[in-house]
């Protein structure tokens, strides 16, 4: 921390992550009458969402980009600064904590982790097309009802793949899994396969955006059309930071908390998809305002 120059300003509470969970907490926060800010890398995962349908108190849906600006607004109104950075170092200073991003830096009492997950998606031409069209779905307990009777393709590792194909038997039955790590598919899972009504198929060796939807071609030179492509490849949580302090966490890097979503670090709060759980915006936004809360009754009192 010794190249930035810490702030005299000593927050309640840095945000660090402006996505649904990010911007509730600083609400929250912000209406508790605390000091608080946010700090917005600009990535959050929201951003991706052509149009969620199963967002609460939205019925007719609403775009990621969309929702984020009326989460944004929300914590504007409430005077809750939102400073575009991107912080790499989170450390202790005696009993608060000093983040910094390499020029300027922030102490606060306490820190609510809000930096989610990166998925990680398939080798396909112009890949953010293919999601704000559709094509190229993330989240199959999002919209999984809005791929009903499509021509599903479900792309991951055996197992992984199959298991999501099962779940998405629910809304189409047109669902092929696509074993990505083998050319030819697996003997062992064909047999589970056929009970649950799915096609299974080896690894695609290219996959295109074409004709309004995904065109997969394999090794024998065979190809096929899915209306819609789920990605089961996995995410990397955005845990560094806490990692660096030792936060517990899960074997894939999210974060384990308790139930007022308090990591293992005394005064560091995790919510939203860099939890270990349901990643959906409706659990975020409860994270939250479990974590918000906690912090608020956790600071000095400020009687009006």
């Amino acid at each position: 921390m010794s190249s930035t120059r810490p702030r005299e300003e000593l927050l309640d509470c840095l945000v660090i992550g402006a996505g649904p969970a990010g911007l509730t907490a600083a609400t929250y926060l912000a209406r508790y009458r605390r000091k608080v800010t946010v700090i917005d890398g600009g990535r959050s995962r929201a951003r991706w969402i052509p149009a969620s349908h199963n967002c609460p108190g939205f019925p007719f849906g609403v775009a990621g980009n969309d929702l984020l600006q009326r989460f944004r607004a929300q914590a504007e109104e409430f005077a809750v600064p939102i400073v575009q950075a991107r912080i790499d170092v989170l450390a202790r200073d005696g009993d608060h904590f000093v983040a910094g991003d390499g020029e300027q830096s922030w102490r606060a009492r306490q820190v609510i982790l809000a930096t989610g997950v990166v998925d990680r998606l398939p080798e396909i031409d112009d890949v953010e097309q293919a999601i704000a069209s559709g094509v190229l779905r993330l989240c199959a307990v999002c919209d999984g009802y809005e791929a009903r009777d499509d021509s599903i393709g479900v792309l991951g590792a055996g197992e992984v793949a199959l298991g999501h194909a099962e779940f998405l038997r629910t809304f189409s039955g047109r669902v092929t899994a696509l074993d990505c790590r083998h050319a030819e598919p697996d003997a062992a899972l064909q047999q589970r396969a056929d009970a649950g009504g799915i096609a299974l198929r080896g690894a695609p060796v290219r996959l295109a955006l074409r004709d309004g939807g995904c065109h997969a071609t394999f090794a024998d030179g065979s190809g096929e059309r899915f209306d819609t492509l789920y990605p089961v490849l996995g995410a990397d949580a955005q845990s560094a930071l806490a990692q660096s302090l030792h936060a517990g966490m899960d074997e894939g890097g999210e974060l384990r908390v308790d139930r007022s979503m308090q990591t293992t670090v005394p005064g560091l709060y995790a919510v939203g998809d860099v939890v270990s759980g349901l990643n959906q915006i409706s659990v975020a936004v409860g994270h939250a305002a479990l974590a918000a809360t906690a912090v608020h009754r956790r600071l000095p009192p400020n009687p009006r």
